[in-house]
């Protein structure tokens, strides 16, 4: 069993910036791939950024060159680092472990945490 803990949201005024973070524990030597989601309300889940365990990253193109995703040295933390932060990014983010290929529905969630960005 893997757990994880995403933390980090809040309230932000646009253009400013926050960073998640998501501690994985339990038995995490099978992860291979850590990422974030969000969900806004009335919409499906959407991906946000993603984090092998080589360090390989993958961002969704409404995040890319804002966003930041990044492992921490013990290897079971990952930070999401969101800079230029716009209302459209408001939500819950969700921390995500898995397998590399594996449908998400196979790995583990976080709790979710929020951001709130106001005009």
């Amino acid at each position: 069993q893997v757990r994880l803990a995403d933390s980090g949201g809040g309230l932000v005024q646009a253009g400013g910036s926050l960073r998640l973070s998501c501690v994985a524990s339990g038995f995490i030597s099978g992860i291979t791939v850590m990422d974030w989601y969000r969900q806004t309300p009335g919409k499906q889940r959407e991906f946000v950024a993603s984090i092998t365990r080589d360090s390989n990253t993958n961002y969704a193109d409404s995040v890319k060159g804002r966003f930041t995703i990044f492992r921490g040295n013990a290897g079971n933390t990952a930070f999401l680092q969101m800079n230029s932060l716009k209302p459209e990014d408001t939500g819950v983010y969700y921390c995500h472990a898995g397998r590399i290929g594996a449908p998400k529905e196979y790995g583990y969630w976080g709790q979710g945490t929020q951001v709130t960005v106001s005009s």
